[in-house]
């Protein structure tokens, strides 16, 4: 039988796995059948378990997603050219660890942010770091960061995210100074890291919404040139949903 020191042990240890397994096994016979390595085996493996598990959580955390999104429930009946194929081979990650970008472009309310959050919530499934943001937000904090004393902190946490979510790009006009400060966190990440924009605008759109001739080259050759594209149409998933809710409160 376990004594109480090895268990105070294990928790001082914060060998949490180990612990939850050993008070487990402890309660169940059928365990004296295996082998004192077959138990240390169980014991290492509810461990490195419960390790990943935190971890992911931690990863979530940080992620900030605004939407509780996973790739398994992905709407592919709703018409709007979602293509299956793709989003299966986007779901392996392999663009991330190759950092690669992804551009999602629709009409409002097609879902571009919930498939945007989804595709990283798999990348921090993957062991991948993530950061979801909306474009006036960040570079209104990255202003503001300048301010205080906090813009190399800022730049290199953005720098270091394996994936960083762009939402909402083109909704309202940039400042000169908002222009140089994508473009540094999109040279920072170029090449070494993946990002994922949203957008109701085409692409064809951008260089006239970024303003400036020099510049809007600059941040467009960053971006869209190793990047991967999800161009999707149709009704407005939202208001569907917001329809069939308020049919079926009748029925």
């Amino acid at each position: 039988m376990l004594n109480h020191p090895t268990l105070e042990k294990l928790q001082t240890m914060r060998l949490t796995g180990m612990l939850k397994a050993l008070q487990e096994q402890q309660e169940t016979r059928e365990i004296e059948a295996l082998s004192f390595e077959e138990r240390l085996g169980l014991l290492l493996d509810r461990e490195m378990t419960e390790r990943e598990s935190k971890r992911l959580q931690t990863r979530l955390k940080k992620a900030k997603l605004r939407h509780r999104a996973v790739v398994e429930d992905i709407n592919y009946r709703h018409p709007r050219r979602l293509d299956k194929s793709q989003v299966f081979k986007l779901c392996d990650c392999q663009w991330i660890k190759e950092h690669q970008n992804l551009i999602i472009t629709g009409p409002t309310g097609i879902g571009k942010s919930w498939l945007a959050c989804a595709l990283a919530q798999k990348a921090c499934r993957e062991g991948y770091s993530a950061l979801y943001t909306r474009m006036p937000r960040l570079l209104q904090d990255v202003g503001i960061s300048r301010g205080d004393g906090r813009y190399p902190k800022v730049m290199k946490e953005l720098a270091k995210t394996d994936l960083l979510v762009l939402d909402d790009w083109g909704i309202s006009p940039l400042k000169a100074e908002q222009l140089r400060d994508l473009l540094e966190i999109l040279e920072d990440r170029h090449g070494l890291r993946s990002t994922l924009v949203t957008s109701q605008l085409s692409i064809q759109k951008w260089h006239e919404y970024l303003g400036d001739p020099t510049l809007a080259d600059a941040v467009l050759d960053r971006l869209i040139h190793n990047a991967h594209r999800m161009d999707l149409w149709g009704d407005s998933m939202r208001e569907l949903e917001a329809s069939l809710t308020s049919k079926n409160s009748f029925d």
